[in-house]
């Protein structure tokens, strides 16, 4: 099968311009080609056209070889380039290599044209190959540093922002409503629960959350989210499915790939301010070791593709290089974090996914989610959280290092009527577990803490009460290799920061042998 090929080519004489085509074409290419012999037409061709090949005669009569070689690679042109000439000579050649030129081929010895040309295609390819490979590289350092940045500043940061809305949450239950004092509360917990939803994001950018995975059927969480995509879309947008029916199960966090779904319909509508349409589609797909060849990313094997496309202003190739960058947004200033599609590239990753995205100006977009299917079948829905609304007099023990927190935590379960022990330290939670080794019916341990982490205690509490229910709080998933294989095995898992009320679900959720609290 040929193969088709774009040559510049740089020559004043037709005769010698269509012996150079007709040798490559012995060689199986398809040629499209152009002659040009003066600087103005070169220029012209070069930035009107991406070449791949440029053959250049080395003496003509209004323009030297040398000086278009100059001129393409002074322009960041890194076409392979090769002299074809009868007139060039081995000092000549010898510079003209050292200024980029790839090779040189004499007009007598065409024959050895085609092995040249191979060459340098293959070399080229090769070249861009491993462009792409150091763009990747440095992409995940840049991305990796930012996520250690974030890492580093949950843990804390989330502490803060929980007692913040902890207390104001207590506040709002005993001021009255009517009263300023209960306006001011809502307001500084309705800033905190922004604040905490940007951490989020950053953390799920930096793949720092714990998932809760299960095996889901996407198109069962896109037709769930329907009516609330449609609300926000507005009248001007059409919103239509194209869920393929026979496709596979995945193995996901729900709430996060809602998340994916959300953060992309929201960014197709902010793409068509003058109204347009979304399409959600999804299906199986194969990837092969060629997509992954062709896009330099993936690995090949069988995933579940959501499709989301848009009729809107579309992107040009330098946004498109930057959108996945956290806080980068070409929306005006308030308007937007620039956090919702590195979420959806952090969470996408997390779950052992890829992204592939295409778009133009002028002529919208199209975001493809690979998510690897999975065999198996759905797994049930988990329970609300409003059956959790109970309280109880079982005895609780909670260990977190944070006073704040720790303060927090037992006056909210003791308003609900549980007696709770505190530890600041795991090997205090220990020590007191061992204590009241008959009384304790659950255990809220944070992960990270002095001397013991929440994980390693718990795995010294299951050998002495092996029924034992626990609840793990958390800033990130970094902070604990074991987590996620407690959380697999039933472990509740709260995320930093969480109101009160979903600590309340939670424990009772887990004193009753609940999967799921929130």
């Amino acid at each position: 099968m040929a193969t088709s090929l774009r040559v510049l080519l740089i020559e004043d004489s037709k005769d010698d311009a269509d012996l150079i085509v007709r040798e490559l074409r012995r060689g199986n290419y398809t040629v499209a080609c152009e002659r040009v012999d003066t600087e103005a037409a070169v220029l012209e061709a070069v930035d009107r056209e991406a070449w791949e090949l440029v053959i250049c005669d080395f003496s003509m009569p209004q323009f030297s070889g040398m000086d278009a070689l100059k001129l393409l690679r002074a322009r960041g042109v890194e076409t392979p380039f090769i002299f074809v000439s009868g007139t060039i000579g081995e000092d000549m050649a010898v510079n003209a290599l050292k200024e980029g030129a790839q090779d040189y081929v004499m007009k007598g010895n065409l024959k050895r044209l085609l092995p040249a040309v191979e060459r340098e295609l293959r070399e080229a390819e090769q070249r861009r190959e491993r462009q792409r490979l150091e763009i990747q590289l440095n992409q995940l350092k840049k991305f990796e540093a930012i996520g250690r940045l974030a890492g580093g500043i949950a843990h804390d940061f989330n502490n803060v922002l929980g007692v913040i809305m902890g207390w104001a949450e207590i506040g709002l239950d005993q001021a009255p409503e009517s009263s300023a004092v209960h306006e001011h509360l809502s307001k500084i917990r309705y800033q905190a629960e922004n604040a905490a939803g940007m951490t989020r994001q950053l953390l799920a950018f930096a793949r720092r959350q714990v998932l809760q995975p299960r095996n889901v059927n996407i198109n069962a969480v896109v037709s769930g989210m329907m009516k609330l995509l449609r609300t926000g879309l507005g009248d001007n947008i059409t919103l239509e499915t194209n869920l393929a029916s026979d496709v596979s199960v995945t193995r996901a966090d729900t709430s996060q790939l809602e998340q994916v779904v959300m953060n992309l319909v929201w960014n197709a509508r902010d793409a068509m301010p003058q109204g347009g349409k979304v399409i959600l589609e999804t299906t199986d797909v194969e990837v092969t070791q060629d997509f992954v060849r062709a896009h330099a990313y993936g690995s090949p094997g069988k995933y579940v593709r959501l499709g989301v496309s848009d009729t809107g202003t579309g992107m040009d190739a330098a946004i498109l290089d930057s959108i996945f960058e956290p806080f980068f947004t070409t929306k005006e200033i308030g308007k937007g974090t620039g956090l919702g599609l590195p979420t959806v590239y952090g969470i996408v990753k997390q779950h052992g996914g890829f992204l592939d995205v295409r778009s133009e100006p002028g002529h919208g977009s199209i975001f493809h989610i690979y998510l690897p299917a999975f065999a198996g079948t759905v797994d049930p829905p988990t329970l609300s959280p409003a059956e959790f609304t109970a309280g109880g007099q079982e005895t609780v023990l909670v260990a977190e290092d944070n006073e704040a927190l720790r303060e927090l935590a037992a006056v909210v379960l003791r308003s609900r009527g549980y007696n709770v022990l505190l530890a600041n330290n795991g090997r205090e939670a220990l020590h007191l577990f061992k204590a009241n080794i008959d009384d304790i019916q659950l255990v809220v341990l944070d992960v990270v803490m002095p001397f013991l982490s929440g994980p390693d205690v718990y795995a010294q509490i299951v050998d002495l009460r092996k029924d034992l229910p626990v609840i793990f709080t958390t800033g990130h998933s970094a902070e604990s290799a074991s987590l996620s294989s407690r959380v697999e095995k039933g472990a509740l898992l709260l995320q930093k920061p969480y109101p009160p009320q979903v600590l309340s679900r939670a424990v009772r959720a887990a004193l009753d042998g609940r999967q799921k609290a929130d």
